[in-house]
């Protein structure tokens, strides 16, 4: 799994004209999922941003988690993150995990924020999404697991 975190001070994710997530100070994960992914990747990922301490505290160092702060997060399931460039001009895709595969572990992942405390909204999985960030910092994590 593959995950590109943006600390936000709001954002919002729009299909068709209509606002289907929208969220305070949190996170946006932008998640990407392989093909050799799992739940215990998801669960270990969730993990490891509910912990992730990128959050300014009282002296001004990033010292708080989402969880510290009471924040939100939007999951966005990005596919486009398994992009392989090493070869011509083309992305590749063939790392990135099918569909059928890839959809459940997103709801898994969003599902296993859940459970650790953090309110969690998404996108809608394949669909063509508007995502409004709004980067505060900026404060940009990129996450391999």
């Amino acid at each position: 799994m593959r995950a590109v975190i943006q600390r936000v001070i709001k954002s919002k994710v729009t299909i068709n004209k209509k606002a289907v997530a929208s969220i305070g100070r949190g996170f946006v994960i932008l998640l990407g999922v392989e093909k050799t992914d799992n739940q215990e990747k998801a669960d270990a990922l969730a993990n490891k941003i509910s912990n992730l301490r990128v959050f300014s505290d009282d002296a001004g160092k990033m010292n708080l988690s989402i969880l510290d702060v009471h924040g939100q997060a939007i999951v966005v399931s990005q596919f486009t993150l398994m992009a392989d460039t090493r070869k011509g001009n083309r992305p590749s895709f063939i790392d990135a995990a099918p569909p059928e595969m890839a959809s459940p572990l997103v709801d898994y992942f969003i599902e296993a924020l859940k459970k650790l405390g953090i309110e969690t909204q998404s996108g809608e999985f394949g669909a063509d999404m508007l995502v409004e960030i709004h980067n505060d910092g900026p404060v940009t994590i990129l996450l391999d697991f």
